[in-house]
C-alpha cells in the first residue's frame, strides 16, 4: 500500500471543517428551492464556476451567499448529515465541527435552530456509523466583540451541545486580541478554546491566540514558520495546528501544492493535522486532501501515520476515548 492509499485507509479524525463551507452547490439550489431564495446564480454550474478566489474575503463573500438559503431546523440538519456521509466514506471516526451562528443569526435564525438541526445530525452519524462528533461555536472576527457576547450569551441555554468556541472569517485586521474578554469568560464557562490565525495573518496572530485567548489548538498555523521562536513555542507546548492544504492553495497562500509547508511542520516536531476546512469550496473533504498533500510532499508512511496519529491526539475528546481511537488506528496500521 502507498502512502497515499493508506492515507484514504486510515482512520482519522477532522477537526478544522467549517459546517456551513460543506454546503455543496446542489443542495444549495435544493434549499433554495425548497425555502423561497431567489439565489444571484442562473444554476448549480454558474455557482460553482464562481469559486475561482483570489483571497479569503473573495471565498467568505460567496461562503456567506450560500448561507442565505440556511433557514430551518431540517436544512442544517441536511447539511450536517450530508457532510457526516462524506466524512464517513473517508474513514474519519471522529469530528469536531465549526458553526458559525452569527451567520444565520444576522438573518434573524434563532440560534436554537441552528444548534438542533447540527445536533440531530450528528447524533443520527453516532447511530448509523459509530462516527463521534462535536460541536464548536466560531465568533465572526470582522464584528465587534460585543457582538461575539451577545452570541454567546444566546448560545449558553444550548451550552450542552457545543464543547468549545472559535474564531474565524476575515483575518487580517482582526488580531485575536480584540476577543480577549469574550474568550476569558468562555474559559470560565469550562468551554475549549481554538482561533484561527496564521493563515493570510502574520506570526504576531498565532502569538495573540496563545496568550490573549490561551487557545489551545491553532487553526491553520501555516505561518508560524516565519518565526523560530514561535515554532520553538509551539513545540515545546505541543499545541496542535489544523491545517487545511487544499483550502491554502485555493486561497493562493500557497501557489503549488509541492509548495504546502506540512512536511517542514511536521520535522519541526508540531503537531500538525489535516483537516478540510470548506471542502464545497476548496476542492476536496479529508481524503482529498490527506492523499495530495502526500503524493504533492512525498509525505513517508511514517508520516502519514503521525498525521493520523496526531489527529486524535489533538481532538478534545476525553483520554478514555482518545485511548479507544489510537487503538482502531493502530489495529488498521496492522
Amino acid at each position: 500500500m502507498t502512502p497515499a492509499e493508506l492515507a484514504a485507509a486510515l482512520p482519522k479524525a477532522e477537526l478544522h471543517i467549517h459546517i456551513e463551507g460543506s454546503l455543496e452547490p446542489e443542495l444549495i439550489f435544493v434549499l433554495a428551492q425548497r425555502n423561497g431564495v431567489k439565489l444571484p446564480y442562473a444554476s448549480v454550474e454558474a455557482l460553482r464556476e464562481a469559486y475561482a478566489f483570489t483571497d479569503l474575503q473573495s471565498f467568505l463573500d460567496i461562503y456567506y451567499a450560500g448561507a442565505s438559503v440556511l433557514l430551518h431546523e431540517a436544512d442544517f440538519f441536511d447539511m450536517a448529515w450530508a457532510y457526516l456521509q462524506r466524512a464517513h466514506a473517508d474513514n474519519v471516526i471522529h469530528t469536531e465541527i465549526f458553526f458559525d451562528p452569527q451567520t444565520h443569526t444576522a438573518r434573524g435564525v434563532d440560534i436554537g435552530v441552528v444548534i438542533a438541526g447540527l445536533k440531530r445530525a450528528c447524533v443520527r452519524a453516532q447511530a448509523e456509523f459509530g462516527l463521534s462528533s462535536a460541536l464548536i461555536l466560531c465568533f465572526l472576527r470582522h464584528l465587534s466583540e460585543e457582538d461575539a457576547f451577545a452570541t454567546l450569551s444566546a448560545a449558553l441555554p444550548h451550552r450542552e451541545h457545543f464543547i468549545g468556541v472559535g474564531l474565524d472569517s476575515s483575518e487580517v485586521g482582526h488580531p485575536p486580541e480584540k476577543f480577549s474578554r469574550v474568550f476569558a469568560r468562555c474559559r470560565e464557562l469550562g468551554l475549549h478554546i481554538v482561533a484561527h490565525a496564521g493563515e493570510e495573518g502574520p506570526p504576531p496572530y498565532i502569538w495573540s491566540a496563545l496568550n490573549d485567548l490561551q487557545a489551545e489548538r491553532i487553526d491553520h498555523g501555516v505561518r508560524s514558520l516565519e518565526d523560530a521562536s514561535l515554532v520553538a513555542e509551539l513545540a515545546r507546548r505541543r499545541t496542535p495546528l489544523t491545517v487545511c492544504p487544499l483550502s491554502n492553495l485555493k486561497l493562493c497562500v500557497v501557489n503549488d501544492l509541492r509548495d504546502h509547508p506540512m512536511k517542514k511542520l511536521l520535522d519541526a516536531g508540531l503537531c500538525a493535522t489535516v483537516n478540510s476546512d470548506d471542502p464545497a469550496y476548496f476542492g476536496g473533504y479529508l481524503n482529498a486532501n490527506f492523499v495530495q498533500t502526500v503524493q504533492a510532499l512525498d509525505l513517508s508512511r511514517d508520516d502519514v501515520i503521525t498525521l493520523a496519529r496526531n489527529s486524535f491526539e489533538a481532538s478534545f475528546v476525553d483520554p478514555p476515548t482518545r485511548s479507544r481511537l489510537m487503538a482502531r488506528l493502530d489495529a488498521a496500521i496492522g
